[in-house]
C-alpha cells in the first residue's frame, strides 16, 4: 500500500497501528467512514496536542470542501487564532478558537485529520493545512471529496448540527429516553440507529456491530420490534462504543488519518465465519451501502429483493 492509494501508514517504531496479516482491506485510510469511537479518540489526542497553538499559516491546496460562513477571508481569519478547545459533537469535530469562531470538521465518507511534522510528505488528496506555531501540520485530506471544514461564529449554522440528538454514550440517555425517541421512527432498525436525528454518532459500520450484538436483523421494522429487543440494542449500543472505543485508544496513537476496524465483529466479513455461531455471515448491498450480519444470529428474510422480517 502506498500514498498513491489513497492512504498512508506510518513505519516509525512508535506507531501502533500495523497492518494485521491478512486485515488490508479492515484497517484503512479510503472507504471507512469515520464515526463516533474513531472521533473520540481523535478529539482526545487533539486535545493533548493542539489545544492552545497557534494558528501560523492556512494553506487552502483546495478550497472545494471549505464553507467559510464566519465572512472575510478563510485563510486570513484563521491565521494567528488560538485553539482553545477540541470538542466531538455526533460525527463532527469541534475546534473552538480564541475569538470565538468554530472550526467544525464534518468528514462525511472519508475525511481524514493528518497531524505530522511540516516537512512530511502530504497525504493524496490534502485540502486544507493548519500550519501550527510548534511546526506541526494539522491537515484535512478527503479521498472522497465529501467532506466540509466550516468556519462559522455559530454553530446552528453548520448543516445538520442543531438537528443532532443525544449522543449515543450520553449517560443521561436512559432506556426509557432510547425507547421514547424510538417510537416516532418506523423504518428498518439499521436506518434508524444511523440517523442523527435519532442518536449522534453512529454510521454503517457500527450500527451492523450493534444489531449483530443484539441479535437483531437489520431490515427489521421498528414497529415490530419488541421491548427485549429494544433493551438488548440498547445495551449493544452501549457495549459496541465503548469497546471500540477503548481498543482506539490503545491502537491509534499519532495516526488519527488511519481508520482501524480489524476488531470489527461482522461488518466488512462478508463470507466469513460468524464468531458468535460459525454461519458465513452475509453481505448486502442496499440503498447505497453495504450491510453485513449473521442470518443464523439475525434471523430475517429478503422478500422480492427488499429487506423484510420473516
Amino acid at each position: 500500500m502506498t500514498q498513491s492509494q489513497g492512504f498512508a501508514l506510518r513505519t516509525s517504531s512508535s506507531s501502533k497501528a500495523r497492518l494485521p496479516v491478512g486485515m488490508s482491506g479492515l484497517l484503512c485510510y479510503t472507504v471507512a467512514m469515520p464515526e463516533l469511537p474513531d472521533l473520540e479518540v481523535i478529539k482526545e489526542f487533539l486535545r493533548d496536542h493542539v489545544v492552545g497553538q497557534e494558528i501560523a499559516e492556512v494553506e487552502v491546496v483546495r478550497p472545494i470542501v471549505v464553507r467559510n460562513l464566519a465572512g472575510g477571508d478563510f485563510s486570513t481569519r484563521l491565521t494567528g487564532q488560538r485553539i482553545e478547545q477540541v470538542s466531538r459533537r455526533g460525527k463532527f469535530l469541534v475546534l473552538t478558537l480564541d475569538s470565538g469562531d468554530y472550526l467544525v470538521i464534518s468528514p462525511m465518507l472519508a475525511g481524514r485529520l493528518h497531524y505530522a511534522p511540516r516537512r512530511e510528505r502530504r497525504l493524496r488528496k490534502t485540502f486544507v493545512i493548519l500550519h501550527l506555531a510548534d511546526g506541526m501540520d494539522l491537515r484535512y485530506t478527503d479521498a472522497k471529496t465529501m467532506g466540509k471544514v466550516y468556519l462559522t461564529g455559530d454553530l446552528a449554522q453548520v448543516p445538520g448540527f442543531a438537528e443532532l440528538g443525544p449522543e449515543a454514550l450520553d449517560p443521561n440517555l436512559t432506556l426509557d429516553l432510547f425507547k421514547e425517541r424510538l417510537r416516532k421512527y418506523r423504518g428498518e432498525i439499521k436506518g434508524v440507529l444511523t440517523r442523527q436525528s435519532f442518536v449522534a454518532g453512529i454510521g454503517n459500520a457500527y450500527a451492523d456491530e450493534i444489531c449483530w450484538q443484539a441479535g437483531v436483523y437489520p431490515f427489521r421494522k421498528r414497529p415490530r420490534l419488541s421491548d427485549e429487543e429494544i433493551a438488548r440494542l440498547y445495551e449493544a449500543m452501549r457495549e459496541v462504543l465503548n469497546e471500540a472505543v477503548a481498543i482506539l485508544r490503545e491502537r491509534v496513537g499519532a495516526d488519527i488519518h488511519v481508520e482501524i476496524r480489524d476488531f470489527l465483529k461482522v461488518h466488512g466479513r462478508g463470507g466469513q465465519p460468524c464468531p458468535r455461531c460459525g454461519t458465513t455471515i452475509s453481505q448486502i448491498k442496499a440503498r447505497g451501502r453495504l450491510t453485513n450480519f449473521c442470518r443464523q444470529c439475525q434471523p430475517g428474510s429478503l422478500i422480492r429483493g427488499r429487506p423484510a422480517w420473516g
